[in-house]
């Protein structure tokens, strides 16, 4: 990891509010991408929070939201991500086939149609930078726009993490080992 944590001794006021918010929340601890942005308080603060919501309160659900988390932690072979998140998916119930699939990069196969527009809108939206009409009014009806709205809020958001994960260079936990080639 490159050198960015700040322990709370060394925190401002502004920092320590925020890593005690977090720490309080509904994850119930700090992660670790909060670990870089408290260096930029305000931001640690809405990200946070926008963070937590995504997480935890979409109305897509906790398996259709590890589902698209997946689908970015691999896109940006975001190492810790994939690790924190993989327990999470299988947690939530999403079929291990479909995520080592995920894993090495195949178009894994789906029982439940949601599930298999969320990977392929996710997919889309990541790798073409578009989600085609089809695949729009497909996931309107299907999701609504207000899980249209926020699956690209989750995208993004799980964009942002995993971009802090690589750049910070975040260890896996002692003794654990990156599924991600």
């Amino acid at each position: 990891m490159r050198p960015i944590f700040l322990p709370p001794g060394e925190m401002n006021a502004d920092q320590q509010a925020i890593f005690d918010e977090c720490a309080a929340g509904k994850r119930g601890r700090v992660t670790p991408p909060l670990r870089a942005w408290i260096h930029s308080p305000e931001m640690a603060r809405h990200t946070q929070r926008l963070g937590q919501f995504l997480r935890y309160d979409t109305t897509l659900g906790a398996r259709l939201s590890e589902l698209a988390i997946l689908v970015t932690a691999r896109h940006w072979t975001a190492h810790y991500e994939w690790y924190a998140h993989k327990t999470m998916a299988l947690d939530a119930g999403l079929d291990p086939a479909i995520i080592d699939a995920i894993r090495d990069r195949h178009v894994p196969d789906f029982d439940d149609p949601k599930a298999q527009l969320v990977y392929e809108f996710s997919e889309a939206l990541h790798e073409n930078q578009v989600v085609p009409k089809p695949l729009y009014d497909k996931a309107i009806e299907m999701l609504g726009k207000r899980g249209v709205i926020e699956l690209i809020g989750l995208l993004g958001y799980y964009t942002l993490v995993s971009m802090t994960l690589n750049t910070f260079e975040f260890d896996l936990p002692e003794g654990e080992t990156s599924e991600l080639a």
